[in-house]
């Protein structure tokens, strides 16, 4: 055998054991190849309430009637498109492979019960299945999970750890006031001791019969008609209060933040206290001279 045969020789077992090595990577050897099967098999209708524990906390989340709620650590109503989004992908996970079946290795994919995101489906008084998300995938293009209970960590198609593992106010309905826009024929403006009224009378808004400024009604109005919050308090410390607006019978009243810029704002319709950006809120705190 001549020198070039030995080398050539040498690089191929060379090859060959780099080879083996790689295919034996955490995550880089699949067991089955990619089936397109659900993970789990839950008709999505039929959910009626869900756990979510992860690195963000613990959220209970139930349907009541046709409305979902979140039922802990706060009792509130729950954002519709965000739980039924979230609980569509939980029942519609497609599995692509199965890169491991050793216990050892859940916590490498974070699918272990410690570092993963496990999603709990109930089904009246059943437990339906528990879901443990892991961490994405190389690419972020898919994600690791596994059922509860069964060993095989799978990589599933989809990046979706952070439809799941977020603070409970995240799940929170953020809307303050929905109306209807046929609802609004007026609003009351209370600045202090100062008050106006931006009504709707003869085909225009007027104030103090002067016609208003017509694009500077419709981003109050439209704003209106679903008033979001940017975040809750639960403890507020309000300052003064800054100004009240009351529309369609409800009232909202504005107070600054103590200490800071935001606002914390209150309806008549409940006692939730919500914050807002000054920017949002500036798009209904309108003074007069900015409506004409």
């Amino acid at each position: 055998m001549n020198r070039s045969t030995i080398v050539l020789v040498g690089i191929l077992g060379v090859l060959a054991v780099l080879a083996f090595w790689v295919t034996q990577r955490p995550g880089e050897q699949s067991r089955t190849t990619a089936s397109g099967n659900r993970l789990v098999e839950i008709d999505s209708a039929g959910v009626d309430r869900i756990e979510i524990r992860g690195s963000a906390g613990t959220v209970r989340l139930e349907r009541r009637g046709m409305e979902w709620f979140v039922a802990g650590p706060v009792q509130a109503p729950a954002q519709a498109s965000t739980v039924t989004g979230a609980l569509s992908q939980a029942c519609d996970l497609r599995i692509k492979s199965i890169v491991s079946s050793k216990p050892e290795k859940h916590q490498l994919f974070q699918v272990d019960t410690v570092s993963g995101t496990m999603i709990t489906l109930f089904e009246g008084s059943s437990h339906s299945a528990s879901i443990i998300v892991g961490k994405p995938a190389e690419g972020y293009a898919d994600t690791y999970a596994r059922v509860a209970g069964s060993d095989d960590v799978a990589l599933v198609s989809g990046s979706f750890g952070w439809t799941f593992n977020k603070p409970v106010r995240d799940w929170r309905d953020r809307t303050i006031l929905t109306l209807e826009r046929a609802e609004i024929r007026e609003v009351l403006y209370r600045y202090g001791d100062t008050t106006f009224t931006l009504a709707w009378r003869d085909s225009v808004w007027r104030i103090e019969g002067r016609a208003a400024n017509t694009q500077s009604v419709e981003g109050v109005l439209n704003a209106l008609t679903s008033l979001q919050c940017d975040d809750f308090a639960e403890s507020p410390s309000a300052g003064k209060l800054v100004a009240t607006l009351t529309v369609a019978g409800q009232q909202v009243r504005f107070s600054r933040e103590s200490g800071g810029t935001r606002y914390l704002v209150q309806t008549s319709s409940g006692p939730q206290w919500y914050i807002m950006e000054s920017w949002r809120a500036d798009q209904v705190l309108k003074r007069k001279r900015d409506l004409l």
